[in-house]
């Protein structure tokens, strides 16, 4: 009885709003709106008709689908269940997205009518899902042949879900993240790291239940699904869901729904502000603006504010297993640290450190690491880089930065080699090993350069065998047929030979500064 009466899981945030604001509006997508008490209604139905087909506690359920109310509610529903949640990157091809269906062991797969024929082949190859079942999308849709469960038939019923044995350490989400190897980890969350999460993202990010906010980014990642869209459900804060990203669609919800905060990476805040419809839009509402993924260009920053002076930015730097924000720098603190991650959030301590452990001084290089709540327990089926990854006692992040006098962080490379495209974690090594089938490579480094549109760019740096010819339109067809189109390469470079230290280690740094301007406007 004492561990329902001290519970907090995602379930509870979602029944504690509805009952604290039931008619107020809750979620709106395309043509549907509903209040709280909707909301609470048919996250319970659904979980309902979920357990009805044999969802219980701990069962692994993924998701292929774009951003709807459909996803929202299904995400709330597993969470009432005691299930976990498998997002799946809808940009993935098939065989990308069968090794998380097979690693997770997901025996139930949820997609949208868009991506219901690649959930169909990737569920094909080899893994435990038994069912599909069909969610809803922004636009009116109907389920394609074949599909065993559709959302609107589970939630046709009064029957109330059963009352899981849940609490704070139950696992809620497994969320693949990509790493310097080929194959994604699953960074395994509770529900006290998610929550514990939200404290920070609503005090830092001074988040309030008044607030209207638009969630555009996909909903498979957590900074979308766990930095807004769950803060809002426990503040009971307005949410508007959209399943397209572009200036075209953003500017005008903007301005007919009179949103009050907005988060999108750099290259998203750019397309708006290059749209010919920026001007013509009044978002004199839109008081709030958060980026994240990857570092706001300074000249943008200025332009954002010169354009919307009401509008306050925050940049917000995590990964996804701490849940995912890390550190925050404040809107006062925009024009005067610019490039910087800022400091620690709330529920987050934060070290940039040596390899021996040892904080760096001022200006030193060292590797960011954590300790907090919101960490990760483990990931999944993966005791080795589990331990790896808590050596010392505290989270390796990857990350290399420095910290300044303040105690404000600057990220200045990635240990992991990880490429942020577009708001994307693109793995370099993964697009290596694609590119080295390719007959005729000798050898070849994938580096993220500087990039005016997509912030960081995927480039091949590319070493031809002697004796073959190769050109860029045969290396990016060939990549094209082995990786998701986000992590292929938007260009190729040759050389004669890649720069290397006496032990053999590849320089990447330095092909990074000899090629910094290689999408430079000529």
């Amino acid at each position: 009885m004492s561990d329902i009466l001290r519970r907090q899981t995602l379930a509870d945030l979602l029944r504690r709003t509805a009952a604290r604001a039931p008619d107020k509006p809750a979620l709106r997508c395309g043509d549907i709106a509903w209040s709280w008490r909707e909301f609470d209604t048919i996250v319970s139905r659904l979980a309902a008709g979920l357990h009805r087909e044999g969802v219980a506690r701990g069962d692994r359920v993924a998701v292929l689908a774009r951003n709807s109310h459909g996803f929202a509610a299904l995400r709330f529903a597993l969470a009432r269940l005691g299930a976990v949640l498998v997002p799946v990157n809808f940009m993935l091809n098939a065989d990308e997205a069968a090794y998380i269906l097979r690693h997770a062991g997901a025996e139930l797969l949820a997609v949208d009518s868009g991506l219901a024929a690649l959930g169909r082949d990737a569920a094909a190859r080899d893994t435990r899902v038994q069912r599909l079942l069909w969610l809803p999308s922004e636009q009116p849709s109907q389920p394609p042949p074949g599909i065993a469960l559709r959302f609107d038939a589970l939630v046709d019923t009064s029957a109330e879900p059963p009352q899981a044995a849940i609490g704070r350490d139950d696992l809620l989400q497994i969320v693949y993240t990509s790493g310097t190897e080929s194959a994604p980890k699953g960074a395994m969350l509770t529900h006290g790291a998610v929550i514990d999460q939200y404290v920070s993202c609503i005090v830092d990010g001074e988040m309030a239940a008044t607030d209207v906010v638009l969630h555009a980014l996909p909903l498979y990642h957590c900074a979308q699904l766990d930095v807004f869209l769950g803060p809002c459900v426990y503040l009971g804060a307005s949410s508007f869901i959209t399943a397209t990203p572009t200036p075209d669609n953003l500017l005008p919800l903007l301005q007919q729904h009179r949103i009050s905060a907005f988060f999108a990476p750099p290259t998203v805040w750019i397309g708006l502000l290059r749209s010919p419809l920026f001007d013509r839009c009044d978002l004199s509402n839109l008081r709030k603006g958060y980026y994240g993924a990857s570092i706001m260009p300074v000249a943008v920053m200025r332009e954002l504010t010169e354009r919307l002076p009401q509008m306050r930015l925050w940049n917000f730097y995590g990964q996804t297993e701490i849940a995912p924000l890390a550190t925050v720098l404040k809107p006062e603190d925009q024009l005067r640290k610019p490039g910087s991650a800022g400091r620690p959030a709330l529920n987050v301590e934060t070290r940039v450190v040596d390899d021996a452990m040892r904080d760096v001084q001022v200006g030193e290089i060292g590797e960011i690491v954590h300790r907090s709540p919101q960490l990760l327990q483990g990931y999944f089926n993966d005791a080795q880089r589990t331990a790896a990854a808590f050596e010392g006692g505290w989270f390796h992040s990857g990350d290399l930065a420095t910290i300044d006098a303040e105690g404000y962080i600057t990220v200045v490379d990635r240990k992991k080699d990880m490429i942020k495209t577009g708001g994307e974690n693109v793995a370099s090594r993964e697009v290596e090993e694609a590119l080295y089938r390719l007959e005729g490579v000798s050898e070849v480094a994938v580096i993220g350069l500087p990039h005016p549109r997509w912030i960081e760019a995927v480039t091949a740096v590319l070493v031809v065998k002697a004796g073959h010819a190769l050109d860029s339109a045969r290396v990016l067809a060939h990549a094209a047929q082995h990786l998701a189109p986000f992590k292929c390469p938007k260009a190729v470079v040759f050389v004669d030979a890649l720069p290397k230290n006496p032990s053999g280690k590849l320089l990447k740094r330095e092909l990074r500064q000899r090629l910094q301007d290689h999408y430079a406007p000529r």
